[in-house]
């Protein structure tokens, strides 16, 4: 029997979305406080060793992962074999894969002779247990993602959250009077605290739909990983050309430049969540769509395409209006630039990293595109090429010109992800993509960049760089109505998100 996509499993396909992203934007809400209370408690030295810590265990954090998520949630829509036996036999491959890993982390940490003498070591040790955490949580998400039910481990996001940055209030305003090592410490034992939540509530929740429990059926863990293998190395290393220039700043530079270069990295990280998320919410349908009705599957591209260009465009011109007052709102005036004393900071950052980021918002479509065809190998040869191009470029930039260097390098970097996704996906899938939504996306944000922009300095003048949460909905409401009167907001698209 054929599959069809009608507008309820749109529907559901967006709403799933959209729920994580509402999520997300509270959890990215609550992000935005850890940061302004670290930065300001902290010193930037300081700021850069913790922001070290977890772009450290990030790198091991994709090892035990080996996109094991990513193929589950695949597996699962298959539905050629019952939900809890994948759950059961992923969860034991990544709670042992994540355990061994961690170790090594932890291992690695204590012998890199930059980190000697530093926080970072012991800071590692702690974190790694909330890595550890949030590992677990993603795999038992997957149950819940396959049945369209995220609004449960999203809820145990923002769980976690509140009590991650209510632990790290009370070190700060409470516990702790002034920076120290054991300050340093018990803010990363704050995040270890919301992520064991985190875990315990999705946990809860996912065992509604599906029995949890550790299988160990080796054949199964053979067949999935010589399935899986090819998009972990590919991740790890994406991995290698969009964070490692992280720990390259460290090892060439000094924990300032991590410092400078983490605060717009954290809104990045915000950012990046809502193509993962959409995508991971297509990848079932658009699986099946592709085997049994090639014409829907090109459907949902394009409306992918359309959909994350809406996103992408206005972010990165807001984001070169906006950059100053964002930066001072999240962290603190030690991060901004002074042009005056020569000095690029990290709204400058900002403005570089943003359009990276909008490339890797267009590139998730076609990786996504290129598993949902069972040619997630192919990601591999991709993101070699990128991770080589990263890492010369940033060997090459990072001693010369620090922070900035690695910016324009991660732009490269993921400029050629974009190009080359896009020309391997077209030898294996018959993608044709129509620009008229895109060309109305563009002049919308153009006219919502230019009404920011003449209003900025006007409200600077009255309260500062606080214009920010004023201009913000402003533009949004700008946007809105351009999208709207340009009709790539109409009654079709309105219709599919009600369900009608």
């Amino acid at each position: 029997m054929g599959y069809v996509i009608d507008m309820s499993m749109a529907r559901k396909i967006l709403s799933n979305t959209f729920i994580q992203i509402g999520g997300k934007i509270v959890g990215a809400l609550i992000s935005v406080v850890i940061v302004k209370l670290i930065t300001n408690f902290l010193s930037v030295e300081g700021y850069g060793q913790y922001v070290s810590v977890y772009e450290f265990l990030a790198f091991f954090g994709i090892i035990a992962d080996l996109g094991l998520f990513t193929i589950a949630v695949r597996e699962m829509a298959k539905n050629e074999q019952p939900p809890e036996f994948i759950l059961g036999n992923i969860l034991s491959m990544r709670t042992l894969f994540s355990l061994g890993a961690m170790g090594l982390a932890i291992l690695v940490a204590f012998i890199v002779p930059q980190y000697q003498g530093t926080y970072i070591p012991i800071g590692v040790a702690i974190a790694s247990i909330s890595v550890f955490f949030s590992i677990l949580n993603g795999t038992v998400s997957s149950v819940l993602q396959i049945h369209l039910k995220m609004q449960y481990p999203t809820i145990a996001l923002v769980v976690g959250k509140i009590v991650s940055v209510g632990y790290m209030i009370y070190v700060i305003l409470v516990a702790f009077q002034a920076p120290s090592a054991e300050a340093f410490y018990q803010l990363l034992w704050a995040g270890v605290a919301g992520n064991f939540l985190m875990l315990v509530i999705t946990w809860f929740y996912a065992a509604k739909y599906a029995k949890i429990q550790f299988l160990f059926d080796f054949y199964y863990w053979r067949n999935t990983l010589v399935k899986a293998l090819p998009y972990g190395i590919a991740l790890i290393l994406n991995m290698i050309y969009f964070r490692f220039d992280s720990i390259l700043l460290l090892l060439l530079k000094d924990s300032r430049e991590v410092a400078y270069y983490g605060v717009p990295m954290r809104i990045l990280d915000i950012l990046s969540i809502i193509p993962v998320y959409f995508m991971n919410s297509v990848l079932p349908v658009l699986t099946i769509c592709i085997k049994e009705n090639v014409q829907k599957a090109q459907q949902i591209v394009q409306h992918c395409f359309d959909f994350m260009l809406s996103l992408a465009v206005p972010i990165v011109v807001g984001a070169q209006v906006l950059a100053y007052p964002l930066i001072f709102i999240i962290s603190s005036p030690d991060y901004l630039s002074r042009l005056g004393d020569g000095f690029y900071g990290s709204d400058i950052a900002l403005r570089i990293l943003i359009v990276a980021m909008a490339f890797s918002f267009i590139s998730s479509i076609f990786t996504f595109s290129l598993i949902s065809i069972g040619n997630q190998g192919k990601l591999l040869f991709i993101s070699l090429g990128g991770a080589v191009v990263n890492l010369a470029c940033n060997f090459i930039v990072i001693p010369r010109f620090g922070f900035l260097g690695a910016a324009f390098t991660s732009v490269l970097s993921e400029a050629f992800i974009l190009t080359f996704a896009f020309l391997m996906l077209r030898q294996y899938f018959p993608l044709k993509l129509h620009f008229g939504a895109a060309f109305k996306i563009l002049f919308s944000a153009l006219i919502m960049g230019v009404v920011v922009w003449v209003l900025r300095d006007p409200l600077y003048g009255l309260i500062e760089n606080f214009n920010f949460l004023v201009l913000l909905p402003l533009g949004v409401a700008v946007y809105g109505f351009m999208l709207w009167a340009t009709g790539v907001i109409n009654k079709e698209r309105l219709a599919l998100l009600r369900g009608k």
